[in-house]
This record gives C-alpha cells, sequence and structure tokens, in this order.
C-alpha cells in the first residue's frame, strides 16, 4: 500500500515538471484613434394622413401630418368606447408641442352590465354543523424532588 502512495506522488511530481509554460498574450491598444462622424440630413417637408373606419372591429380613427422645415402640424380623431369622439389638433416647434383636445357627442354608459355571469349562487343551504365542545385540558403539575 505504501508503494502505491510513493508511487502516486512521484507520478503527480512528475506530471507538474511537464506542464506547459507559456506566456498570456499580450494585447495592445489599436494604434488607430476612431474617429466619429455625426451624419446629418437636411430636414425634409412631409405630409401624410390615414383614416380607418371598421364597423365590425368598431375601429374609428383618423390621423393627418404635415411639416415643412421647422414646424409639424397635425390632427388626429378616436372613437372613444363610450359613444364620444376625441379631436386632437397639435403643432410642434422649437417652442414645444402644443395640443388642444376637444370632445364631440355625450358619454353614453349603459343601464344595466353588458355581460351575465357564467352562473349563479347555488342554490344548497350550509350544511349545519354542531358546534365543536372541547374538554378542559387535565394538567397535572408535575412533582420536583426535594434536595
Amino acid at each position: 500500500m505504501k508503494f502505491i502512495i510513493l508511487a502516486a506522488l512521484v507520478a503527480v511530481a512528475a506530471a507538474a515538471d511537464y506542464a506547459p509554460k507559456y506566456e498570456a498574450p499580450k494585447y495592445e491598444a489599436p494604434k488607430y484613434e476612431a474617429k466619429y462622424e455625426e451624419v446629418t440630413y437636411a430636414p425634409q417637408p412631409y405630409s401624410f394622413g390615414y383614416d380607418v373606419q371598421d364597423k365590425e372591429s368598431y375601429n374609428d380613427f383618423e390621423h393627418n401630418e404635415k411639416s415643412d422645415y421647422n414646424v409639424v402640424i397635425g390632427s388626429y380623431r378616436v372613437a372613444l368606447p363610450d359613444g364620444r369622439t376625441q379631436i386632437v389638433n397639435y403643432k410642434a416647434d422649437k417652442d414645444g408641442y402644443t395640443a388642444d383636445v376637444k370632445f364631440e357627442g355625450e358619454a353614453k354608459y349603459p343601464e344595466e352590465p353588458a355581460y351575465k355571469p357564467a352562473y349563479s349562487a347555488p342554490a344548497y343551504s350550509a350544511p349545519a354543523y354542531p358546534a365543536p365542545a372541547y374538554p378542559a385540558p387535565a394538567y397535572k403539575a408535575p412533582a420536583y424532588p426535594k434536595y
């Protein structure tokens, strides 16, 4: 047994001498200096608009916008769930964003909920159980020996 332990120690010591010896590669900083050049484009005028009216999905909205080089003017209209229509006219320029919000129509709320519960309350009565009776605990004090 001693021979096996001695042979194992000799093998470990011999293997330590055969470990590869190399230095970690050295990385140098790039020799060039990266320069960032921001690309800017001249402002472009644009104009767009779209309108969606889908009666099946109750979608009804519209958006129009136009811009010259400095000012963006637009409006959008949305049908709200309460029956009103929200109309927003806006203007965005160097001074900020200005919006004029208007509502058309009157809000309408249903008298009854539009849904019916999937089930009603159960028709059976709760079971009647007798009140639990707990007997008083029978506790006897321990007798300690006197010294």
